[in-house]
């Protein structure tokens, strides 16, 4: 199925695009995924509306980017699908997932390559989702703090975001462990990105604690610059489709009591490593 990618509407100048009259219950032949994977290179997080996705369908179509992700420790998951979570808050929850800026699982040793999210109940107002790419906060540093940085690697740790929050669903009470570079080199394209994020990193292991202490808080506050950031306002049947590699994203929860339902497949990555 060849894809009308002439409309697309960009979210920011950053990171975003919404893409129009697309139809993603349909099966994508080779040029469709190639089109879509474009799509998502030059734009870090691609959005569709009005979208009408079977537990298949969304797994489909998110295995013609790669194979499927298993969540390390799900806080729900659709019965007769391990590979979809379910991404739900109503009036008796007391945190949500993704509260905070992150990358997913990059506690992983793979951690993923992308993540579609299909939203099919969201409040009249509010439940947003915020993205930042993390090119553009690298290329906001210095010169002289995108060399310090360059070849430092970090740890990202699962039990730092997950431990207390497994289900009878998980898999296993130990958490992914993985070291990581800092600025990690994208596979396809080839930029740079910055690769820390307040859920899972822990620490740089080339620093002393007192100076990784430092930096690492700074950094945080760095990403979460708005010149790098585009919103997504949900609707019923929207789907966003993110590049975890160059991205980071956070869920806004300003709609308690109101409930937010919806479900996430993800695809399995790869190594992350850094190239000069």
């Amino acid at each position: 199925m060849t894809l009308p990618l002439n409309n697309i509407r960009k979210s920011s100048p950053a990171i975003g695009a919404e893409l129009e009259n697309i139809d993603l219950s349909r099966p994508l032949d080779d040029e469709g995924i190639y089109q879509i994977r474009r799509a998502l290179l030059d734009n870090l997080v691609i959005f569709f509306r009005n979208q009408h996705l079977s537990p298949d369908q969304q797994k489909r179509l998110a295995r013609g980017f790669g194979g499927l992700h298993i969540h390390p420790a799900p806080l729900g998951v659709l019965e007769g699908h391990p590979e979809v979570l379910i991404i739900k808050a109503d009036e008796n929850s007391k945190r949500i997932a993704g509260e905070d800026w992150h990358s997913d699982v990059s506690c992983d040793a793979e951690p993923p390559l992308g993540t579609i999210l299909y939203m099919k109940e969201v409040p009249e107002v509010g439940g947003d989702t915020l993205f930042a790419s993390m090119y553009a906060a690298y290329e906001a540093l210095s010169d002289a703090m995108q060399r310090f940085l360059g070849g430092l690697t970090a740890i990202h740790d699962g039990a730092h975001n997950y431990a207390g929050r497994q289900t009878a669903e998980a898999r296993s009470e130990v958490f992914p462990y993985a070291e990581h570079p800092v600025v990690r080199t994208h596979p396809e394209t080839g930029r740079q990105a910055l690769f820390v994020n307040r859920l899972f990193t822990t620490r740089i292991v080339q620093l002393k604690q007192r100076e990784s202490d430092n930096i690492l808080p700074m950094l945080f506050r760095h990403i979460e610059n708005p010149e790098f950031q585009c919103r997504f306002r949900w609707q019923p049947g929207s789907v966003a489709f993110w590049d975890n590699r160059c991205t980071q994203h956070m869920a806004i929860w300003d709609y308690h009591p109101q409930r937010r339902y919806g479900t996430r497949v993800t695809i399995a990555g790869d190594k992350p490593f850094y190239r000069a």
